[in-house]
């Protein structure tokens, strides 16, 4: 029997992460009808909310407990409103390492979600979960989530050419994702690069300076 991932949720200063429920097909389905959301994802489109309540009733839970990797939810603390997604992929057990692939609504962006929950997620991966690596893959043009993986510590390994394709018109989003486009709408479609970042263990061991440090006990670092 494969490997997996246990069923959690993860706490940082501003954001819980946890699995997804039939509840939040509304929320899910109006943050995927993001154009930018489209243009850098693989991300099934139109993403409807019959689609994501079964993501949340049969997919996401196969894809646990497949060993394959875990989808969570990302949610407020204090209004519980969902504000992104993060999904661990492609999780190959004998090498402990694992990509991760990040979405945030609209509403949500510019206040700095997407590097938490993914600090959130690679602290639990190391110090939880005992992985060794984690990976994760922006295109070429998504400069915004560049910025995020730069912002956590990642070391970008180089380019993949021409292993993406990307939807419509481009621009920045806070969503990266890796894989073969799922959805179509009749936009035009054209190949990209990927840049392959990794996060280790011993680049989050880092001390953080006051400034740039979250307050309480976590223990996750920004770097401009």
């Amino acid at each position: 029997m494969a490997a997996s991932f246990p069923e959690t949720a993860i706490s940082t200063e501003r954001l819980l992460l946890r699995p997804l429920a039939e509840n939040d097909a509304p929320g899910l389905a109006a943050m995927m009808a993001d154009d930018l959301v489209l243009t850098w994802t693989d991300l099934p489109h139109p993403f409807t909310e019959a689609y994501a309540a079964e993501l949340a009733r049969t997919l996401a839970p196969a894809h646990r407990a497949s060993g394959r990797g875990i989808v969570f939810a990302v949610t407020e603390h204090l209004t519980e409103r969902l504000v992104g997604l993060v999904e661990l992929r492609n999780t190959d057990w004998r090498l402990r390492s694992t990509e991760i692939a990040y979405v945030t609504a609209p509403w949500a962006r510019g206040e700095g979600y997407a590097p938490e929950a993914v600090l959130g997620t690679a602290q639990w991966l190391f110090e939880d979960r005992g992985f060794l690596r984690l990976e994760m893959r922006t295109a070429a043009g998504n400069t915004a989530a560049q910025q995020v993986a730069q912002k956590v510590g990642g070391i970008s390994e180089g380019v993949l050419r021409s292993a993406w394709i990307v939807r419509g018109d481009h621009g920045e989003s806070g969503g990266s994702t890796a894989g073969a486009p799922l959805g179509r709408r009749g936009e035009a479609e054209s190949r990209s690069d990927l840049i392959l970042w990794s996060l280790l263990p011993e680049d989050m061991e880092n001390p953080a300076e006051p400034e740039s440090a979250w307050h309480g006990d976590h223990r996750y670092v920004l770097r401009d």
